[in-house]
């Protein structure tokens, strides 16, 4: 019997480390960046490449990029863009608010050199990373590991989608916290993907509608110079 729950645990622990891993590897770079001898201009791209490989490698399995509500996801990507641009357009000095700037949160002030923010090369890198890859490692933790996980330690028997309050709210606070000085609009956004892999089931979508709020967002940044949204 001892062997029996180990060998189980053991499988567990292995299908979660698929979707774990590109995660893990993506916030060991941010936590690693300020200690590595590049600048952001090799370090981002580096980056991309490395967690690229890992969810390749580790995790193309059970990555599902099927959207079957392609037009209700796109429509609920560019809803959360809008909640989260819109606080501070109609209140421009917001996130001087302690609330918003403090030592847990960090502050809204981007990390990334003035040299690099009219840098072409520099830039692609950065809205193909946000669009194209941060969606997929980000859901694939979020809604496709953690949701399940905290219903049932056996999570790969528990349906994409399947609702418990605990495993609702606690991801969304936690991706919320994830983004630092604009955890409000994060816990927004949370809710709503959160809602969606409910309402779909599918992952794909959940893809889909990230990528399109990651999107617009890395557009709306090009555009306007708010570089502040890239921490």
């Amino acid at each position: 019997m001892i062997s029996q729950l180990g060998e189980s645990g053991s499988a567990t622990g292995e299908k979660a480390f698929a979707y774990v891993a590109p995660f893990a590897a993506f916030i060991a770079f941010l936590a690693l960046r300020r200690y590595m001898p590049w600048g952001a201009d090799i370090e981002y791209p580096l980056r991309v490449v490395t967690v690229s490989a890992v969810l390749i490698i580790l995790s193309r399995r059970v990555v599902s990029l099927r959207s079957l509500r392609p037009a209700s996801s796109a429509a609920l990507g560019i809803l959360v863009f809008i909640v989260w641009i819109v606080p501070d357009l109609v209140f421009p000095n917001l996130r001087e608010h302690w609330l918003f700037d403090n030592p847990v949160t960090g502050a809204a002030r981007s990390s990334l050199p003035v040299e690099v923010r009219t840098s072409l090369w520099f830039l692609a890198w950065r809205a193909a990373g946000s669009a194209l890859l941060v969606p997929v490692v980000e859901e694939l933790f979020w809604r496709a590991w953690l949701m399940r996980w905290l219903i049932s330690a056996d999570f790969h028997k528990v349906p994409l989608g399947a609702y418990s309050p605990l495993s609702f709210w606690a991801t969304a606070i936690l991706f919320a916290s994830e983004h630092g000085p604009y955890w409000d609009v994060g816990l927004l956004a949370g809710i709503a993907y959160n809602c969606w892999i409910i309402r779909t089931g599918n992952l794909g979508d959940c893809i889909f509608a990230h990528a399109v709020t990651n999107a617009c967002l890395a557009a709306w940044v090009i555009s306007t110079g708010q570089f502040q949204y890239l921490l």
